[in-house]
């Protein structure tokens, strides 16, 4: 009997935590300075428990997603733990309410859950249940470097290099290009040689302002331009990976693998990056993964580092993981980074284990 097979779904606990983030992640949107994440016990008949956590934006957002997630389980309840059978009901239980937004981060959640019950009921890593291995993932530092000017940008870089990075991501979209100019270069100047610099507007401009600038900013010699415009302006993302030498990374907010096939279709993009809970999931994941190395696009990861860093590692075309510290404050054993490198170690599962006294101090109604 496979190990799949064995397991069947019981119930679910989940617990809504507030982290203050070490350093503030200032956008041209908003300024973040706590991360409302969600922690997802799932719990099976047979006493294996599948972990994983969603990152919701807003409390507001964690209790939609809770109330949703405990919907589908309470629909699966009993049902062996399968993702793929699983999330194909459950998309159609719930198709007249939408697969898309906080019903896809929902079961997306979900999905991690199973496939981590499932790795650990066969004694592997995530990584080697999916074909690939324990290993060493590549990552470049997302914590921090928002919009804090030249001083307070430029103070942050020695600490996002401890570690041995080689790569960290800047995020631009001051008032003037001259603005964005004066920290890139600022920040550029503190470098040692060979350190790449992604750079993140995060949705912040009109095409024609990211033709300008991009333009500017690829003289710079910056690794990628990073969501410049609205990330559902496919024709305007297809205008600048065409105009445009400097790499366009997109996906983040990409729901569900045919979004990626769509986009790549369109050349909308050179990189992508899709996010774990808008991409379906570990099973959404794979699809994306498939669809990437198939097509020669190269795909990094958003965010959930723990478990992403175990996706990229059975992907063909893997790039860059993307690393923050977010869930560090609530983890019993953090991930671990070493000269730059996320280390996925060979224990079974996707590694998440929960400081009980950290989540009960964190925990929010």
């Amino acid at each position: 009997m496979s190990a799949t097979a064995a397991l069947h779904i019981r119930g679910v606990t989940l617990t809504p935590v507030e982290v203050p983030l070490k350093l503030a992640l200032g956008t041209s949107a908003a300024t973040v300075s706590d991360a409302p994440l969600l922690l997802i016990d799932l719990h099976t008949a047979e006493g294996i428990n599948g972990n994983a956590y969603l990152f919701c934006y807003r409390r507001s957002g964690m209790k939609a997603i809770a109330a949703l997630l405990q919907d589908a389980v309470d629909l699966v309840r009993g049902h062996a733990v399968e993702p793929l059978p699983l999330g194909m009901m459950l998309a159609r239980r719930l198709a007249l309410i939408g697969n898309v937004g906080l019903v896809r981060m929902a079961l997306s959640g979900l999905d991690v859950a199973l496939w981590d019950a499932n790795a650990k009921a066969a004694g592997l890593p995530l990584a080697a249940m999916l074909g690939g291995g324990a290993g060493r993932m590549r990552a470049y530092n997302s914590n921090g470097l928002g919009l804090l000017g030249v001083r307070g940008t430029t103070a942050q870089v020695p600490l996002l290099l401890e570690r041995g990075f080689t790569a960290l991501k800047l995020r631009l979209g001051y008032p003037s290009l001259q603005q964005d100019l004066d920290v890139l270069q600022a920040v550029r100047a503190l470098l040692p040689a060979g350190v790449q610099l992604m750079v993140d507007y995060n949705q912040a401009l009109t095409l024609q302002e990211a033709l300008l600038r991009g333009r500017r900013l690829q003289e710079q010699g910056v690794y990628w331009l990073e969501e410049p415009i609205r990330h559902d302006d496919w024709d305007g993302c297809a205008t600048l990976a065409r105009e445009l030498d400097v790499p366009l990374q997109m996906g983040e907010n990409l729901d569900g693998p045919k979004n990626v096939w769509r986009m790549i279709a369109r050349k909308a993009c050179d990189f992508m990056m899709p996010d774990l809970a808008r991409i379906g999931g570990v099973s959404g994941w794979v699809q994306s993964a498939s669809i990437c190395a198939a097509a020669g696009v190269d795909i990094s990861s958003h965010l959930y580092p723990e478990v992403s860093a175990h996706l990229l590692l059975a992907s063909d075309s893997r790039h860059w993981l993307e690393y923050a510290d977010w869930a560090d404050a609530i983890l019993e054993t953090p991930l671990v980074i070493e000269d730059g490198h996320a280390v996925v170690n060979a224990a079974p599962g996707v590694g998440l284990r929960w400081n009980t006294e950290a989540v009960r101090r964190l925990t929010v109604q």
